[in-house]
């Protein structure tokens, strides 16, 4: 379905426990990637960019779809500004992206457009989960180096810590109204009939793909350290499209022969601790005290990617 000249389409949705991330930001360095997928939850990469957001039932997402000459980045905010007045709340625009309260951010917004037609997105935290948004994000990886875009963090706040009456129907009910009055017309709602099935389809295995929320072209360095009975270990990694280019491995344990076969067996695997540990378990043991390195290798992995 595309947007048509002088329309303006609000789209409503949610996603349960998913982190969402933009086009050119690392997961790795964005979010608890094991964590959140061993907790049943969805990591997912949009086309637009901008930071990483924590979704969950309790926040209202929003997307406005429109050609390029009926854009218009303060009228569409107008409308989220509009809907959060009716609760009697009062929130403003703050910089480019943000929506706030009391200087507290309860919309974060990012912007997309091809070819003459563009859409802008945000987030509505309504009554999300904060411990688990502290959770999955926020993530300090103090030796990870990237050249993807990095999140800002900024206060947040759920829009029920200003009105106890605010929740998820309400707010729809609020921002239809809003749109409503914002553009001066009727609003419509979209038959299914215009909905290309297929494209939507196609969508899916794109955007589910392992090569769209892992593999994209963001080169990152990653050093991982900790010492152990038999000796410390040092490993760097290089990894682009979500593959590990390259490893340095270094320590100072007497036994080195299981390090120095470190680079060889993990080069081209996919940087996943599932693969890196298979590799690892794959190498050969000649020791007691080799047994235990690749024992201990194999959890600093798992503590670290």
């Amino acid at each position: 379905m595309h947007v048509q000249p002088g329309e303006c389409i609000l789209f409503l949705w949610q996603n349960r426990h998913t982190v969402v991330i933009g086009k050119n930001q690392n997961c790795w360095k964005e979010c608890k990637v094991k964590e959140l997928e061993a907790d049943n939850g969805n990591l997912v990469r949009r086309l637009s960019g901008g930071g990483a957001v924590y979704h969950d039932l309790g926040n209202l997402n929003f997307t406005f779809c429109v050609r390029k000459e009926d854009y218009d980045v303060d009228k569409q905010l107008a409308v989220i500004i509009e809907a959060a007045r009716m609760f009697g709340i009062h929130a403003e625009k703050t910089g480019r992206n943000d929506v706030t309260v009391d200087g507290k951010k309860f919309s974060g917004n990012a912007f997309y457009d091809s070819n003459g037609f563009c859409y802008h997105h945000g987030t509505l935290l309504l009554s999300v989960d904060k411990e688990n948004m502290s959770k999955y994000l926020n993530v300090s990886k103090e030796k990870l180096q990237t050249k993807g875009v990095s999140s800002v963090r900024s206060r947040v706040a759920n829009l029920q810590e200003f009105n106890p009456d605010v929740n998820v129907e309400r707010m729809e009910e609020n921002l239809i109204a809003a749109f409503g009055k914002v553009y001066g017309l009727k609003t419509e709602e979209i038959p299914e009939a215009r909905f290309d099935r297929e494209a939507i389809e196609k969508g899916e295995e794109r955007f589910a793909s392992w090569e769209w929320k892992y593999g994209r072209k963001i080169p990152f360095e990653h050093e991982i350290s900790k010492r152990f009975g038999w000796g410390g270990i040092d490993l760097q990694f290089h990894v682009d499209k979500g593959v590990v280019q390259s490893v340095n491995a270094y320590s100072d344990g007497m036994e080195y022969s299981l390090v120095e076969l470190l680079p060889g067996a993990w080069q081209g695997k996919r940087y996943e601790v599932e693969e890196l540990s298979k590799a690892l378990d794959l190498l050969p043991e000649v020791s007691e005290t080799e047994h235990q390195m690749k024992q201990d290798i194999s959890a600093l992995l798992q503590e670290n990617l």
